[in-house]
């Protein structure tokens, strides 16, 4: 049992080379990440819209490729499994979505 286990820590960092320690401040910052506050409330209003929209289309296309109207019948004629079906589409669409802006 050693009686001094820190100094072994003390002697492995000590080895170790300092840029481990510490970020480069002159290095910039990869990709398209916001540096700025109003950057990230600009892409995230950005990925809103997108997101939105996206759904949107989404359900749209849904609604399109299956028999009758999904719209009309969520609608007009107060249909619950209807609305549960597009609700779950438009969920699933968002997940994809979300998933993809992610990266």
């Amino acid at each position: 049992m050693n009686k001094y286990p820190y100094l072994i820590g003390a002697a492995i960092a000590a080895a170790l080379p300092p840029s481990l320690f510490a970020a480069d401040p002159a290095a910039p910052a990869p990709g398209w990440h916001a540096q700025t506050l109003g950057q990230a409330v600009t892409y995230m209003a950005l990925f809103a819209v997108i997101g939105i929209v996206l759904a949107i289309l989404g359900y749209k296309i849904f609604d399109r490729c299956t028999p009758g109207h999904l719209h009309q019948e969520i609608i007009e004629h107060r249909n619950v499994a209807a609305a549960i079906i597009g609700a779950s589409v438009i969920l699933g669409v968002c997940i994809i979505i979300a998933a993809s802006m992610l990266g």
